[in-house]
């Protein structure tokens, strides 16, 4: 694919819907690390700034793989998602940014477009080893969200427009997801292609470990210190939630454990977790960062030794769980 990103005479349209023909739009400059959707900061005349986020095609790095039917963070990646989630994380209030204008019309672009307040560059990771990382608001949030409730699980968007028709237990979800991550990363890896059935024994005997649930709460999908951005007035902002879902909040936890390390995890005071469930999630998400990594690393993306090395990082702790050598 030839990849073609916008330039200013491209936005200038949603400027002019929403802030009128007297404002401007002086700079456009594409911000790094998206890999489903552009990410832009727009300057206006008037020294201010907004984002804007676009939703094309030719922004999206993530070659197409085999999926889960029912697994809530399949293609969680749009306009109609962000709009549905940006909604319920405003009302069970968590700080995102504001929505200023969405365009849905494809009149002006072949593209969903979204503008929305600039928050900043200083994202959390950049803050974490500082004196005063907001760590116990972000955690306020995040309880706010892992104590909203539902007796169905699945997509926001979906649950507003289909009948809850759930006929699985999520961890049955989870491990579809991990076997299919593990067979889709062994085509690309020898070595996982050997150690596969101690890999399985392994899932296995995590998910039958797990006892049923029938609640669900708000969780964000893949939540890191890079998905929230810190005001100037050190207020948490939470980014990229467009994976938004009702879900086991134990998935959230997995991820925050491995992306905030134990020690910052821990400030952020979250709720008690089911440490079975909470064990299951850890190792499946280790397998998604061996296949995802691997699968975009086919790709164009510009980091792709990064990509790599992740998946590498992640080989090394699947191995070391099974007592295998990579």
């Amino acid at each position: 694919m030839v990849r073609t990103f916008l330039q200013a005479d491209d936005l200038r349209y949603f400027v002019a819907e929403k802030f009128g023909s007297e404002r401007r739009l002086t700079t456009l400059q594409r911000l790094t690390g998206g890999t489903k959707k552009g990410v832009y900061r727009l300057g206006l005349d008037d020294g201010t700034t907004v984002i804007g986020y676009v939703w094309a095609e030719t922004e999206n790095y993530w070659p197409p793989a085999a999926t889960v039917p029912d697994d809530p963070f399949t293609d969680a990646t749009g306009a109609d998602l962000f709009a549905v989630n940006h909604a319920a994380l405003t009302a069970a209030g968590v700080r995102v940014p504001e929505l200023i204008l969405l365009d849905r019309s494809r009149q002006h672009l072949d593209a969903d477009v979204a503008l929305v307040e600039d928050a900043g560059e200083t994202k959390l990771e950049d803050l974490l080893d500082s004196d005063h990382p907001p760590l116990a608001e972000l955690g306020d949030a995040l309880r706010r969200m892992h104590t909203t409730e539902s007796p169905h699980y699945g997509k926001l968007a979906a649950k507003a427009t289909e009948p809850a028709i759930q006929t699985r237990r999520t961890e049955d979800i989870i491990r579809d997801r991990a076997l299919a991550d593990l067979d889709a990363a062994a085509e690309r890896d020898p070595r996982l292609a050997r150690a596969r059935d101690q890999i399985v024994t392994h899932v296995d005997r995590l998910w039958a470990a797990i006892k049923p649930r029938q609640t669900y709460a708000l969780v964000h999908g893949e939540l890191g210190p890079d998905h929230v951005l810190v005001t100037k007035d050190n207020e948490p902002v939470m980014i990229d939630f467009e994976g938004l879902a009702y879900f086991d909040i134990e998935w959230d936890h997995a991820w925050l454990e491995m992306r905030f390390g134990e020690q910052h995890y821990q400030r952020l005071n979250p709720v008690e977790c089911d440490q079975d469930r909470l064990e299951f999630y850890r190792y499946a998400q280790v397998l998604s960062l061996i296949e995802g990594p691997l699968r975009i690393a086919t790709t164009d993306f510009p980091d792709r030794q990064w990509m790599l090395d992740l998946a590498e990082w992640n080989i090394a702790k699947a191995f070391a769980a099974v007592g295998a050598r990579v």
